[in-house]
């Protein structure tokens, strides 16, 4: 297991898809990674030698991408600023219901189970 990014990647899995796992690093930027680094996707985290992996943090902070909890917490404070300003997106998410416009009346049983915020 190789600890980067205060995540576990996995040995075993390719260096595009233990990237894509990193919350806030998905598909398409994983590729980019890979690709300016000119490393093959299918390589394994196992095989990455040290300068690979220096690389890719280099590059990771050069893209300047928010990562892991520094994201959950922008996210959190973005829904709480809805719900504080009282906005329609906020007040359906304070009452558990859609808040993309989806309709009510006969669907979103699951969004009005579960308690989202």
């Amino acid at each position: 297991m190789l600890y980067l990014l205060e995540t576990n990647l996995a040995d075993q899995k390719s260096v595009f898809f233990a990237l894509a796992n990193v919350h806030g690093i998905g598909k398409n930027t994983a590729f980019f990674i890979c690709k300016k680094l000119g490393l093959s996707i299918n390589l394994k985290i196992k095989d990455l030698s040290k300068e690979q992996i220096v690389g890719i943090l280099q590059l990771i902070d050069s893209l300047e991408l928010r990562l892991n909890n520094e994201l959950k917490k922008s996210k959190s404070l973005i829904l709480n600023r809805l719900v504080s300003i009282r906005s329609y997106k906020g007040l359906r998410r304070v009452r558990g219901l859609p808040v993309r416009g989806q309709r009510t009346h006969t669907n979103a049983k699951s969004a009005k189970r579960q308690k989202r915020f």
